[in-house]
Protein backbone atom coordinates (compact mmCIF):
# COMPACT_ATOMS: atom_id res chain seq x y z
CA UNK A 1 0.00 0.00 0.00
CA UNK A 2 1.11 3.31 -0.45
CA UNK A 3 0.35 6.69 0.91
CA UNK A 4 1.14 10.45 -0.52
CA UNK A 5 1.99 13.47 1.22
CA UNK A 6 1.85 16.63 -0.18
CA UNK A 7 4.22 20.07 -0.39
CA UNK A 8 2.82 23.02 0.74
CA UNK A 9 5.95 25.09 1.54
CA UNK A 10 10.10 24.34 0.54
CA UNK A 11 11.80 22.37 3.40
CA UNK A 12 14.12 19.52 3.53
CA UNK A 13 13.13 15.92 3.24
CA UNK A 14 13.96 15.05 7.05
CA UNK A 15 12.43 18.43 8.08
CA UNK A 16 8.89 17.29 6.09
CA UNK A 17 9.21 13.58 7.93
CA UNK A 18 9.43 14.49 11.09
CA UNK A 19 5.95 15.64 12.39
CA UNK A 20 4.11 13.30 9.39
CA UNK A 21 5.19 9.90 8.62
CA UNK A 22 3.57 7.20 10.77
CA UNK A 23 5.38 6.30 14.04
CA UNK A 24 5.18 2.70 13.36
CA UNK A 25 7.39 3.30 9.93
CA UNK A 26 10.93 2.39 10.46
CA UNK A 27 13.86 5.34 10.59
CA UNK A 28 14.32 7.87 7.46
CA UNK A 29 17.35 6.42 6.20
CA UNK A 30 15.66 2.84 6.31
CA UNK A 31 13.40 3.86 4.30
CA UNK A 32 15.56 5.15 1.78
CA UNK A 33 17.93 2.63 2.12
CA UNK A 34 14.76 0.15 1.18
CA UNK A 35 13.77 2.91 -1.98
CA UNK A 36 10.44 3.04 -0.02
CA UNK A 37 9.71 6.82 -0.93
CA UNK A 38 9.26 8.50 -4.31
CA UNK A 39 9.14 11.80 -5.16
CA UNK A 40 6.20 12.73 -7.84
CA UNK A 41 5.37 9.13 -8.26
CA UNK A 42 8.68 8.87 -10.68
CA UNK A 43 11.77 9.42 -8.45
CA UNK A 44 12.71 7.28 -6.03
CA UNK A 45 14.67 9.56 -3.37
CA UNK A 46 17.71 8.19 -1.83
CA UNK A 47 18.96 11.30 -0.02
CA UNK A 48 17.71 12.95 3.60
CA UNK A 49 18.36 16.33 2.14
CA UNK A 50 16.64 16.12 -0.45
CA UNK A 51 14.93 20.09 -1.24
CA UNK A 52 10.93 19.66 -1.61
CA UNK A 53 9.02 22.45 -3.12
CA UNK A 54 5.37 23.30 -3.15
CA UNK A 55 3.63 21.11 -5.53
CA UNK A 56 5.92 17.95 -4.89
CA UNK A 57 4.09 15.01 -3.77
CA UNK A 58 5.90 12.76 -1.42
CA UNK A 59 4.89 8.74 -1.86
CA UNK A 60 5.54 6.33 1.26
CA UNK A 61 5.60 2.57 0.82
CA UNK A 62 3.92 0.48 3.43
CA UNK A 63 5.01 -3.12 2.99
CA UNK A 64 3.03 -5.60 4.83
CA UNK A 65 -0.23 -3.52 4.85
CA UNK A 66 -3.59 -3.35 3.09
CA UNK A 67 -6.74 -1.21 3.91
CA UNK A 68 -10.48 -1.52 3.40
CA UNK A 69 -11.23 0.51 0.19
CA UNK A 70 -13.34 3.50 0.98
CA UNK A 71 -14.11 6.99 -1.04
CA UNK A 72 -11.30 9.46 0.31
CA UNK A 73 -12.70 12.62 -1.72
CA UNK A 74 -13.11 14.54 1.20
CA UNK A 75 -13.16 18.45 0.15
CA UNK A 76 -12.66 22.00 2.09
CA UNK A 77 -15.94 23.81 2.77
CA UNK A 78 -15.06 26.93 4.59
CA UNK A 79 -11.92 27.77 6.78
CA UNK A 80 -10.66 30.96 8.91
CA UNK A 81 -7.37 30.97 11.27
CA UNK A 82 -8.30 28.61 13.49
CA UNK A 83 -10.69 25.95 12.07
CA UNK A 84 -11.63 24.00 8.80
CA UNK A 85 -15.03 22.35 8.09
CA UNK A 86 -14.72 19.47 5.22
CA UNK A 87 -17.11 17.65 3.61
CA UNK A 88 -16.92 13.96 4.51
CA UNK A 89 -17.83 11.37 2.07
CA UNK A 90 -20.16 8.10 2.72
CA UNK A 91 -18.06 5.80 4.14
CA UNK A 92 -14.88 7.32 5.09
CA UNK A 93 -13.88 6.16 8.63
CA UNK A 94 -13.25 10.17 10.66
CA UNK A 95 -10.40 8.12 12.67
CA UNK A 96 -8.78 4.76 12.85
CA UNK A 97 -10.39 1.68 13.45
CA UNK A 98 -9.88 -2.15 13.06
CA UNK A 99 -9.29 -1.95 9.11
CA UNK A 100 -8.29 1.55 8.27
CA UNK A 101 -5.39 2.94 9.79
CA UNK A 102 -4.05 5.67 6.77
CA UNK A 103 -7.68 5.89 4.77
CA UNK A 104 -9.40 8.12 7.45
CA UNK A 105 -10.61 11.61 7.33
CA UNK A 106 -7.88 12.74 9.20
CA UNK A 107 -5.51 10.89 8.50
CA UNK A 108 -5.96 12.50 4.65
CA UNK A 109 -6.24 15.92 6.12
CA UNK A 110 -3.25 15.86 7.84
CA UNK A 111 -1.65 14.65 4.73
CA UNK A 112 -3.16 16.50 1.79
CA UNK A 113 -3.35 19.99 3.65
CA UNK A 114 -1.00 22.33 5.23
CA UNK A 115 -2.58 20.96 8.80
CA UNK A 116 -0.30 18.29 9.10
CA UNK A 117 -1.16 18.49 13.07
CA UNK A 118 -5.18 18.83 12.49
CA UNK A 119 -7.51 17.62 15.21
CA UNK A 120 -11.02 16.46 14.73
CA UNK A 121 -13.23 18.67 17.24
CA UNK A 122 -16.59 16.10 17.09
CA UNK A 123 -17.50 12.99 15.00
CA UNK A 124 -19.38 11.51 12.78
CA UNK A 125 -20.45 7.50 12.18
CA UNK A 126 -18.13 6.56 9.28
CA UNK A 127 -21.91 6.05 7.18
CA UNK A 128 -22.48 9.38 7.68
CA UNK A 129 -21.54 12.21 4.91
CA UNK A 130 -21.72 16.04 5.23
CA UNK A 131 -20.01 18.78 7.07
CA UNK A 132 -17.37 18.19 10.02
CA UNK A 133 -15.54 20.85 12.07
CA UNK A 134 -11.59 20.25 13.08
CA UNK A 135 -8.74 22.56 14.66
CA UNK A 136 -5.69 23.20 12.62
CA UNK A 137 -3.48 22.34 15.18
CA UNK A 138 -2.92 20.96 18.96
CA UNK A 139 -3.12 24.68 20.34
CA UNK A 140 -6.17 25.37 18.72
CA UNK A 141 -7.87 22.19 20.06
CA UNK A 142 -6.76 22.36 23.44
CA UNK A 143 -8.10 25.44 23.70
CA UNK A 144 -11.19 24.42 22.43
CA UNK A 145 -11.70 21.29 22.94
CA UNK A 146 -13.94 21.74 26.79
CA UNK A 147 -16.19 24.52 24.90
CA UNK A 148 -16.71 22.27 21.74
CA UNK A 149 -20.70 21.99 22.60
CA UNK A 150 -20.68 25.97 23.24
CA UNK A 151 -19.03 26.23 19.81
CA UNK A 152 -20.90 23.73 17.37
CA UNK A 153 -24.07 25.45 18.64
CA UNK A 154 -26.22 24.22 16.17
CA UNK A 155 -26.09 20.99 14.23
CA UNK A 156 -28.55 20.17 11.18
CA UNK A 157 -29.29 17.08 9.27
CA UNK A 158 -31.20 15.46 6.17
CA UNK A 159 -32.42 11.95 6.29
CA UNK A 160 -33.55 10.00 3.77
CA UNK A 161 -36.12 7.29 5.80
CA UNK A 162 -38.69 4.76 4.92
CA UNK A 163 -42.46 5.18 4.90
CA UNK A 164 -44.29 8.64 4.66
CA UNK A 165 -44.98 10.53 8.25
CA UNK A 166 -48.28 11.57 9.42
CA UNK A 167 -46.39 14.55 10.81
CA UNK A 168 -44.96 17.87 9.03
CA UNK A 169 -43.32 18.95 11.92
CA UNK A 170 -42.35 16.74 14.90
CA UNK A 171 -40.30 17.46 18.82
CA UNK A 172 -39.21 14.10 20.09
CA UNK A 173 -37.55 14.13 23.47
CA UNK A 174 -36.58 11.28 25.74
CA UNK A 175 -34.00 9.43 27.01
CA UNK A 176 -32.31 6.75 25.30
CA UNK A 177 -29.84 4.19 25.90
CA UNK A 178 -28.36 0.61 24.97
CA UNK A 179 -29.42 -2.46 26.47
CA UNK A 180 -28.02 -5.18 28.30
CA UNK A 181 -30.58 -7.56 26.42
CA UNK A 182 -29.97 -5.90 22.70
CA UNK A 183 -28.11 -8.50 20.29
CA UNK A 184 -26.36 -5.62 19.18
CA UNK A 185 -23.80 -3.85 21.66
CA UNK A 186 -23.95 -0.34 20.08
CA UNK A 187 -27.63 -0.24 19.18
CA UNK A 188 -29.73 2.93 21.09
CA UNK A 189 -33.47 2.42 22.07
CA UNK A 190 -35.52 4.62 23.49
CA UNK A 191 -35.88 4.26 27.21
CA UNK A 192 -38.94 2.37 28.84
CA UNK A 193 -39.96 3.28 32.11
CA UNK A 194 -38.87 1.94 35.40
CA UNK A 195 -36.65 -0.96 32.76
CA UNK A 196 -33.88 -2.99 34.75
CA UNK A 197 -32.72 -3.11 30.54
CA UNK A 198 -31.87 0.23 30.15
CA UNK A 199 -27.45 0.93 30.66
CA UNK A 200 -27.19 4.80 30.61
CA UNK A 201 -30.21 6.17 29.78
CA UNK A 202 -29.47 10.06 28.84
CA UNK A 203 -32.11 12.89 27.88
CA UNK A 204 -31.97 13.76 24.08
CA UNK A 205 -33.81 15.71 22.04
CA UNK A 206 -34.12 16.39 17.89
CA UNK A 207 -36.83 17.97 15.90
CA UNK A 208 -37.84 16.62 13.07
CA UNK A 209 -39.89 18.63 9.67
CA UNK A 210 -41.03 17.07 6.72
CA UNK A 211 -39.43 18.37 3.29
CA UNK A 212 -40.63 15.82 0.77
CA UNK A 213 -41.81 12.69 0.53
CA UNK A 214 -41.14 9.84 -3.14
CA UNK A 215 -42.76 7.59 -3.05
CA UNK A 216 -42.06 4.94 -0.06
CA UNK A 217 -39.28 7.01 1.18
CA UNK A 218 -39.20 10.63 3.13
CA UNK A 219 -36.62 13.36 3.19
CA UNK A 220 -36.72 14.73 6.52
CA UNK A 221 -34.74 17.58 8.13
CA UNK A 222 -33.61 17.15 11.49
CA UNK A 223 -32.14 19.27 14.11
CA UNK A 224 -30.32 18.21 17.26
CA UNK A 225 -30.45 19.94 20.62
CA UNK A 226 -28.62 17.14 22.25
CA UNK A 227 -25.64 15.13 20.85
CA UNK A 228 -25.97 11.19 22.12
CA UNK A 229 -24.71 8.38 20.05
CA UNK A 230 -26.81 6.92 17.20
CA UNK A 231 -29.35 10.10 17.89
CA UNK A 232 -30.95 11.00 15.00
CA UNK A 233 -30.88 7.05 13.59
CA UNK A 234 -32.49 6.22 17.16
CA UNK A 235 -35.22 8.59 17.27
CA UNK A 236 -36.24 8.04 13.83
CA UNK A 237 -36.42 3.93 14.18
CA UNK A 238 -38.12 4.61 16.98
CA UNK A 239 -40.97 6.81 15.07
CA UNK A 240 -40.90 3.94 13.10
CA UNK A 241 -39.34 5.72 10.26
CA UNK A 242 -35.75 4.34 10.09
CA UNK A 243 -33.23 5.67 7.69
CA UNK A 244 -32.61 3.91 4.61
CA UNK A 245 -29.24 2.28 4.38
CA UNK A 246 -28.98 1.77 8.36
CA UNK A 247 -27.77 -1.40 8.86
CA UNK A 248 -28.67 -1.35 12.38
CA UNK A 249 -31.93 0.78 12.73
CA UNK A 250 -33.39 -0.78 10.04
CA UNK A 251 -35.07 -4.72 9.55
CA UNK A 252 -34.35 -4.98 13.19
CA UNK A 253 -30.62 -4.87 12.41
CA UNK A 254 -30.68 -8.11 10.43
CA UNK A 255 -28.03 -6.81 7.67
CA UNK A 256 -26.09 -5.67 10.34
CA UNK A 257 -25.92 -9.17 12.18
CA UNK A 258 -25.57 -10.52 8.46
CA UNK A 259 -22.47 -8.44 7.37
CA UNK A 260 -20.69 -9.83 10.67
CA UNK A 261 -20.51 -12.80 8.96
CA UNK A 262 -20.58 -12.70 5.03
CA UNK A 263 -20.52 -9.58 2.95
CA UNK A 264 -23.99 -8.54 1.65
CA UNK A 265 -24.87 -8.52 -1.57
CA UNK A 266 -26.41 -6.39 -3.98
CA UNK A 267 -29.98 -7.91 -3.58
CA UNK A 268 -29.11 -7.03 0.05
CA UNK A 269 -28.37 -3.32 -0.69
CA UNK A 270 -30.93 -2.99 -2.92
CA UNK A 271 -33.79 -4.12 -0.03
CA UNK A 272 -31.68 -1.65 2.08
CA UNK A 273 -31.89 1.03 -0.43
CA UNK A 274 -28.37 2.14 -0.35
CA UNK A 275 -24.92 0.65 0.40
CA UNK A 276 -24.25 3.84 3.16
CA UNK A 277 -27.12 5.35 5.36
CA UNK A 278 -28.67 8.02 4.03
CA UNK A 279 -28.03 10.46 6.88
CA UNK A 280 -25.87 13.75 5.76
CA UNK A 281 -24.83 16.70 8.46
CA UNK A 282 -26.19 19.80 6.20
CA UNK A 283 -25.35 22.70 8.68
CA UNK A 284 -23.61 24.26 11.36
CA UNK A 285 -23.87 27.14 13.31
CA UNK A 286 -20.56 27.88 15.66
CA UNK A 287 -19.85 30.49 18.42
CA UNK A 288 -17.00 32.09 17.94
CA UNK A 289 -15.77 35.44 19.77
CA UNK A 290 -19.25 36.80 19.97
CA UNK A 291 -20.17 35.91 16.25
CA UNK A 292 -22.57 33.26 15.20
CA UNK A 293 -21.16 31.90 11.93
CA UNK A 294 -23.48 29.75 9.58
CA UNK A 295 -22.02 26.92 7.56
CA UNK A 296 -24.07 25.33 5.04
CA UNK A 297 -23.18 22.22 3.14
CA UNK A 298 -22.87 23.07 -1.15
CA UNK A 299 -25.49 21.68 -2.75
CA UNK A 300 -23.03 19.69 -5.03
CA UNK A 301 -22.22 17.34 -2.01
CA UNK A 302 -26.07 16.89 -1.07
CA UNK A 303 -28.25 13.30 -0.84
CA UNK A 304 -31.42 15.54 -1.16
Amino acid sequence: MKIDYRVFEPQYLAEFALPRFPRSCPALAELLSQQRLWLNNNIIVTQPDLWLTEGDVLTLELTDHQELAVDCRWHNVWENDEFMVVNKPAGLPVSRTTRNLYHTLISLVRRQSPYYDAHLMHRLDAETSGLLLLAKNSHVDKKWKKKAQRLLAEKEYHAWVFGQPQWDYLDLQCAISERHSSVIRTQMYVCEADSDDNKKPQFSRTEFTLIKTQGNVSLIHCRLHSGRKHQIRCHLAHLGHPIVGDKIYAFDGEYYLKRLQQPLTAQDYQVLGAKCQQLQAVRLGLELYGQTIDIRLPAEFAIA
